[in-house]
């Protein structure tokens, strides 16, 4: 039986009742979870915001959200949403942007996770080559453990993550950026001396690890290979404080050779006494991205910087 012209049809059955724009909010409302955020990433005043959100509460028949102390919490129905929302946006935005990408007229933001090692080595030359070649792009960079990164590139919430890697689910793409060694730094004042094996594991040291979960990483692996362990005086959530900490003390700090050139003020870089393979550090992307003008350009472009 065909519907009559006085019988009212879902609004999901007939495209042209539809305001697409709702559907960027609704993104943008399971991004943020506040209305005030979200707003000033469409960017919207926060009116027109709630006014978009009572409409899509219609247009959907749920309410979406419930207002807590914090902001927004989404439904199971807002939740399920969520990443077809993405992908199908994602689509929308490769359509209209067709086959060719220009970075110079782009008014595009990319949402890049990293580690505070990552940062330090990624943005300093992307943002030269964005401010110079591309002043229109905006990247959004957060911060997760290594399986947060993964499951937010799975999920679309993440264009690109960029760290040091294990498994990953067949679906996620994944290249090197760079190949880096590892390093000893210390005081300058108490170098490790000589830099043997037995100096090194006499010495306390300062292990960088970004969760709780994250016992040990890549040097405790290599000295495990060779029957060894070390003593962890030190354990941090982050890089960038690591170096500082090491002025007027015994302790040893192992790390990639790039965190550490040109070598701190009053501290020491040596080479690591003992078989280690180079830090391999990769950038991962969802398959579905993989006709992304815009994500193939900034891959290409990350590439050849970090090469």
């Amino acid at each position: 039986m065909h519907p009559t012209n006085n019988q009212v049809q879902p609004p999901g059955h007939n495209l042209r009742a539809v305001d697409l724009n709702l559907l960027v909010v609704l993104d943008a409302l399971l991004h943020e979870r506040h209305l005030t955020r979200a707003a000033a990433r469409l960017p919207m005043s926060q009116p027109a915001v709630s006014h978009a959100l009572a409409r899509l509460r219609v247009l959907l028949g749920d309410p979406l959200f419930h207002r807590t102390r914090g902001g927004l919490r989404p439904t199971p129905h807002a939740l399920a949403l969520q990443a077809p929302l993405h992908d199908v946006l994602a689509q929308v935005r490769r359509l209209l942007a067709g086959a060719v990408f220009d970075p110079a007229a782009s008014r595009r933001a990319f949402r890049l996770a990293m580690s505070d090692y990552g940062a330090s080595v990624v943005l300093p030359p992307l943002l030269r080559h964005l401010r110079r070649e591309a002043p229109g792009i905006d990247l959004e960079i957060s911060y997760a453990s290594r399986g947060g990164m993964i499951a937010g590139v799975a999920d679309g919430q993440l264009d690109l993550a960029l760290a040091v890697f294990g498994e990953t689910p067949a679906e996620i793409r994944r290249a090197v950026l760079f190949h880096e060694p590892f390093v000893c730094v210390t005081d300058a004042a108490n170098p490790l001396a000589p830099p043997t094996l037995e100096t090194y594991l006499a010495r306390p040291h300062v292990l960088v690890a970004a969760s709780q979960d994250q016992r040990s990483g890549e040097v405790d692996a290599a000295l495990a290979r060779i029957g060894q362990t070390r003593r962890v005086a030190l354990r941090l959530p982050h890089w960038t404080a690591a170096p500082a900490v090491l002025a007027g003390t015994d302790l040893v700090l192992t790390v990639a050779r790039r965190t550490v050139e040109p070598a701190p003020p009053g501290l020491a870089v040596g080479p690591v006494p003992f078989p280690m393979d180079p830090l391999g550090f990769e950038m991962l992307w969802h398959e579905r991205a993989d006709g992304d003008a815009g994500l193939r350009w900034l891959r290409e472009l990350l590439a050849a910087l970090l090469a």
